[in-house]
């Protein structure tokens, strides 16, 4: 058994891991707003679990046990998020802070009734992956608005950021997975791209929204 702090702490790790897997103590103490000091002590305890691989002054590494358990988490969390919204009528920018209650929850028959009453679903409301009972992960391939050329037709299939405020912004601008967008023109200066989706034939977004927004031709 692990504790809540001690789930919170691999789910951090997994979403932080780079190409290389290795996460800097620095990186994940700002990520979680806690004191270095504290975050070594945890390390220490999760190494003794055999969820990471830690030693003084070197990047973290989970293990192939940490990962499985971080992926189980991460599961727990899109499952919840997607049962709000397809069950329970929440919308995608009121569901996250829920989830991350549900999550830790430590009932396997639940976490399976929800995903039978929905379907087995294969991403969460947000276009993530939700990992299998194992934990296994499905690759999933998508590319940024922003490197899409002008005259594509692609559709949206996933948001990078998903806090409230831009889920919101998102909504204001019936923006929604699924849309079908064609790039009409992409501005020199700074990037911004005009689309047209929907009801709107000709609406710009700036770089850094179309930097989050992911897309599948």
């Amino acid at each position: 058994m692990i504790s809540h702090t001690e789930e919170n702490y691999l789910k951090a790790l997994y979403n932080l891991a780079s190409d290389t897997g290795e996460v800097a103590v620095s990186e994940l103490s700002k990520q979680l707003g806690i004191k270095k000091p504290t975050v070594t002590s945890m390390m220490n305890t999760l190494a003794k679990k055999n969820m990471v691989f830690y030693e003084s002054y070197k990047p973290i590494r989970l293990t192939e046990e940490g990962k499985k358990e971080a992926r189980i988490i991460i599961r727990k969390h899109r499952l919840t998020e997607m049962f709000l919204v397809e069950k329970m009528g929440f919308g995608w920018e009121n569901v996250h802070e829920i989830a991350e209650q549900v999550e830790h929850i430590n009932s396997p028959e639940f976490f399976e009734k929800m995903d039978d009453l929905l379907g087995h679903p294969r991403i969460d409301p947000h276009g993530s992956p939700i990992p299998g009972v194992n934990g296994e992960m499905i690759n999933v391939k998508n590319q940024k608005l922003s490197d899409s050329k002008v005259g594509e037709e692609v559709i949206l299939s996933a948001v990078v950021n998903t806090s409230a405020e831009f889920l919101t912004f998102l909504n204001q601008y019936e923006i929604k997975l699924g849309i079908y967008i064609k790039i009409v023109s992409v501005e020199p200066f700074d990037r911004s791209m005009t689309l047209s989706y929907g009801d709107r034939p000709s609406q710009v977004l700036s770089h850094t929204v179309c930097e989050r927004l992911l897309v599948e031709k």
